[in-house]
C-alpha cells in the first residue's frame, strides 16, 4: 500500500510518500502569505496550486516515483477563495484564515451569533468561512460562474474534479448543522447562501475521483482539514483525548467521541471525521499567531531564528515580569475578541532580549493551558495529557512552559508530519487497505513533565489573563 499525502498549508505545502510503514520520499514547497494593514492576509491561489505540484512531483520523484494506491489531501480549514466552477480559474486572491477584514460582516450579523452557535457550534468570528464568504461576494469582482468555497473544494476540483468537502472542513463554515453533519439551511440564510450551490460534504475516507495531475492515474481517498487529521493521527479517538499542534497558530482539539458538545467556555464544537457513516466529534480552541509570532519576532529583530527561543529564551529563568500578548491577528478562543492588539507589557530598563523572548514564549503556553481549561470545564475533567506537535515543539523551553502552565504532561508526537500521516491514514481507508503508521515502532513518547508549583502557575495565568483583557478594548 502507497499513499501520496498532500498538506496544503498555510505558508507552505508538504508532501510524503508512505509505503507500508515507511515514509519514502517528503518534499515541501514554500507559498507566499501577503499581509496588509488593514486586516487582510492573503495567498496567490495559483502559488498555492503550483506549491501541491511542487511538493507533490519532488516527493515522487523522491520516493522513485512508484505506483500509487491513494492520494489524501489535507487543507487550511479556513482559507476561502472565489473561483469559476466552469474554468477553475481562481479570481483574485484567496483569504486566509487570518485575515480580520470581514469583522464588520460579523458585526452587523451579531444578533444572529446565539442561535448560528446553537445550530453549528461555532462562534460567529472572522476566523470562519461564511463571513470570509459574504466578504468575497460583496467585494471581489465575479461573474454568474463564481462560486466562493474553502481551498480544499477548489484543489480537489483540480485534483480529480470532485465538487466536495469533507465534513470536517465543512465544520469550519458556520453552515453546517453540528447535530447531522449535513448544511444547515437556517444557517445558509444567514449568510444568503444557497446550500443547494454548496459542494456536497463527504466522509473523511472515500473515493472521490482520479487524478493525473502526477502522471499516471491516482485515486482520490482522503480528504480532511488540518487538525483533525493531526487528531486522528496521534490516536486521540476517545473522548477527553487532546492534542495541540503549534503550528503558524496553536490548535488545541479535544475528541468529544460520538456526542457533539456545545461549549460553554468559549471553545468551538465542530465534527473531527466521518468515517462510513460513524460521525466523531471534538471541541476546538485556536491561538492565532504562533509561528507566525515567532516569525513577527524575527523580522523586528528581537531574534535571528527560530532557535532562539531556547538560546535566548532559555538562558533566563524567568520574564523579569515582562508579558506578552501574541495577539497579532486577534485573540481567538476563549476570548474571542477579533480586535485585539499584541502588547508586550512589564518593560523596564533591566529588560533583555532574553525576557522578551521568554515572555513570548510563556504567552503561547498561557493561551493553550487556558484552553485546556475550558476543555475540562466543558467536558468535567481535567486534561490528563496533551499530546503536541508541529514545529515549535523543538523548543524544550516552549514544552516545559507548556507543561508547568499546563499543570499536566506534555507527550511529544514521534513525527513532524501528523498532518500528513492523518490524512494519509483517512486515504487507505478510502482505498479499502489497512495502514500501517510509520510511528509504530517509534521509541516511547518523549514526556515533559511539570516543574512549576501549580500555586505560580495559577498565578502567571492570571496575571497573562490581566494584561491580556486590557488589549480586548477596541
Amino acid at each position: 500500500m502507497t499513499v501520496l499525502a498532500i498538506d496544503q498549508g498555510t505558508s507552505a505545502t508538504k508532501a510524503a510518500v508512505i509505503d507500508g510503514d515507511r515514509v519514502i520520499g517528503l518534499a515541501e514547497a514554500a507559498v507566499s502569505v501577503h499581509s496588509g494593514t488593514d486586516g487582510s492576509v492573503e495567498l496567490d491561489p495559483e502559488e498555492l496550486w503550483a506549491s501541491v505540484m511542487a511538493a507533490g512531483s519532488a516527493a515522487l520523484a523522491e520516493a522513485g516515483n512508484p505506483t500509487i494506491d491513494a492520494v489524501g489531501l489535507a487543507n487550511q480549514g479556513e482559507t476561502v477563495l472565489a473561483w469559476d466552477r466552469h474554468t477553475g480559474a481562481a479570481q483574485g486572491r484567496a483569504m486566509v484564515w487570518q485575515d480580520r477584514r470581514s469583522a464588520d460582516v460579523c458585526e452587523r450579523l451579531a444578533h444572529h451569533g446565539p442561535r448560528l452557535a446553537a445550530v453549528t457550534g461555532l462562534e460567529l468570528d472572522p476566523y470562519f468561512v461564511a463571513p470570509k464568504m459574504v466578504w468575497l461576494r460583496e467585494h471581489a469582482a465575479g461573474t454568474a460562474a463564481t462560486t466562493i468555497t474553502t481551498t480544499d473544494t477548489w484543489l480537489l476540483h483540480r485534483l480529480c474534479g470532485a465538487f466536495a468537502t469533507d465534513v470536517a472542513t465543512a465544520g469550519r463554515s458556520l453552515l453546517l448543522d453540528l447535530d447531522s453533519g449535513e448544511w444547515s439551511d437556517e444557517a445558509c440564510a444567514v449568510f444568503g447562501v444557497d446550500a443547494a450551490q454548496l459542494p456536497r460534504v463527504v466522509a473523511n475516507a472515500k473515493p472521490l475521483g482520479t487524478t493525473t495531475v502526477f502522471g499516471t492515474p491516482m485515486p482520490v481517498t482522503g480528504t480532511c482539514v488540518d487538525q483533525q487529521a493531526a487528531l486522528f493521527a496521534e490516536r486521540c479517538r476517545r473522548a477527553g483525548e487532546a492534542k495541540c499542534t503549534y503550528g503558524t497558530g496553536a490548535f488545541l482539539l479535544a475528541c468529544t467521541g460520538d456526542r457533539p458538545v456545545r461549549s460553554t467556555n468559549g471553545l468551538v464544537g465542530c465534527p473531527a471525521w466521518r468515517l462510513g457513516d460513524r460521525l466523531t466529534w471534538c471541541l476546538d480552541g485556536q491561538v492565532f499567531t504562533v509561528g507566525a509570532a515567532v516569525g513577527w519576532l524575527q523580522r523586528i529583530g528581537v531574534i535571528d531564528e527560530p532557535a532562539d527561543l531556547d538560546r535566548l529564551g532559555g538562558a533566563v529563568t524567568d520574564s523579569a515580569g515582562v508579558t506578552f500578548v501574541p495577539a497579532l491577528a486577534g485573540l481567538a478562543a476563549p476570548f474571542w475578541k477579533p480586535h485585539a492588539k499584541a502588547a508586550f507589557t512589564g518593560l523596564s530598563l533591566a529588560t533583555e532580549r532574553g525576557h522578551l523572548v521568554r515572555a513570548a514564549i510563556d504567552g503561547i503556553a498561557a493561551q493553550v493551558a487556558l484552553l485546556a481549561r475550558a476543555v475540562a470545564a466543558d467536558l468535567g475533567e481535567p486534561v490528563q495529557v496533551l499530546r503536541v506537535d508541529g514545529g515549535l515543539t523543538r523548543s524544550s523551553t516552549l514544552l516545559q512552559a507548556q507543561a508547568d502552565l499546563l499543570q499536566a504532561p506534555v507527550e511529544v508526537y514521534p513525527s513532524p508530519h501528523a498532518t500528513v500521516i492523518g490524512v494519509a491514514e483517512f486515504a487507505a481507508i478510502g482505498a479499502g487497505v489497512a495502514f500501517a503508521d510509520p510511528t509504530a515502532g517509534s521509541a516511547a513518547p518523549y514526556v515533559v513533565e511539570p516543574r512549576m508549583h501549580a500555586d505560580e502557575a495559577e498565578a502567571r495565568l492570571a496575571t497573562w489573563v490581566e494584561v491580556a483583557a486590557a488589549t480586548m478594548d477596541r
